[in-house]
This record gives C-alpha cells, structure tokens and sequence, in this order.
C-alpha cells in the first residue's frame, strides 16, 4: 500500500527553459544548444549538486573549457532564476493527495542556490512533509547513499513509497532498493500517475 509520494523537483514538479534562457540571453537558437551541452554534458555540472566545490570554482572551470563561450556559460549559471516554469496544476494535485492523508517528500539532485530560486514560493513546499536534496549531504542520485538517507531520517519505509523522476538511471536505482518509481518524461505522464493515486469517492 502506497503512503508516501516522494518526487523530483526539475523534469516532474517544475519545467527547465533552459534554451530559452539562452536565447533570452542573446544566442541564436544554434549557440544555445551547443553551450547548453557544454554545460549539461560536461562532469562539471554534477559538481554542482554535490556543493563540494564553490560555485565560483566551478564557474572558473567552465569558463577555462568553453572560452568561446565563457559570458553566456556565466550568465546562465548565475541566474538560475529565469530557468525554471511552474507547474501550478501538477502543485494542485499534489496538495489534493496530501489532504487525502499522503506523505509527501522532496528527493532531487540540486546546488543550494538553484533549488531556493527554483522552489521560492512553490505551493508544493508548504506540502513536503520532507525534502533531501543533494547539496545538503553531498551525494546525488542515483548514489544509492542518498535514498538511504531519505528512508533514514523520515522513517519510511520503500515498499510503502512511489517515487517520480525524470532520469531512467534514478527510477532504475530506486527501484532496486524496493520504492517503486515511475519514469515523467512529459507533465501528462505525471498528471496521469498522480490521477490514480486519488482514492475513488464513495
């Protein structure tokens, strides 16, 4: 029996604009793709997540890599705030299954200062029962460490959770410690996985 619903925030409870933004920016549609996947592609954006590693650092590393592109690569990672698109109608179901008695729990890979940009006045905040997010213990998924974690420090148990993430690697991982997870590749999907979970009205 499901009791805790446990989600990803970016891919599942906000949308990225990403290209977008670097369009925004000044890029032509182009550049944008290809100093998105220099940016996304590289190791280095996972170094983010983790926090061990001052983002100024990081930023330094980047721009040593992409000189080309080192002002927009800049720009970008500094302001996260333009990045990301709610999802106000996913942000309503979810408050609808708290008050149906649901736990529900934040797992997701973010540096500190995108996942308070990101999550700053979000509805489905007031509802997380509890969050864990990377940059808070200095592991990412699909390191099984960090499930463990969430597990631990709220007492639940994995049978009794679903978990939603957009990236197969963390279904795959949260699957093989026994939290059942579902793949959001659109916010259909995911409407659709929080549709079932609504108990039918007697």
């Amino acid at each position: 029996m499901i009791k805790n619903i446990v989600f990803d925030v970016g891919g599942v409870l906000l949308e990225y604009r990403w290209k977008d933004m670097l369009m925004d920016y000044g890029l032509d549609e182009d550049t944008a793709i290809i100093v998105g996947s220099e940016m996304f592609d590289d190791p280095l954006w996972g170094e983010f997540d983790l926090e061990l590693l001052p983002e100024e650092e990081i930023i330094k590393r980047y721009e040593e890599k992409y000189p080309e592109h080192k002002d927009a690569i800049r720009w970008f990672i500094t302001h996260g705030e333009f990045m990301h698109v709610p999802r106000p109608d996913v942000w309503e179901k979810v408050h609808t299954l708290k008050n149906k008695g649901y736990g529900i729990y934040i797992l997701s890979n973010y540096c500190e200062d995108f996942f308070k940009k990101h999550t700053k006045g979000a509805s489905f905040m007031d509802d997380a029962d509890g969050a864990v997010v990377s940059y808070q213990i200095h592991k990412v998924k699909p390191d099984k460490e960090i499930y463990q974690y969430l597990f631990d420090k709220y007492s639940l148990n994995p049978a009794e959770c679903i978990f939603f993430d957009d990236r197969l690697e963390n279904v795959e991982a949260s699957n093989k410690l026994g939290m059942r997870a579902v793949q959001i590749t659109s916010k259909e999907v995911l409407l659709n996985e929080l549709n079932k979970l609504q108990p039918t009205e007697t």
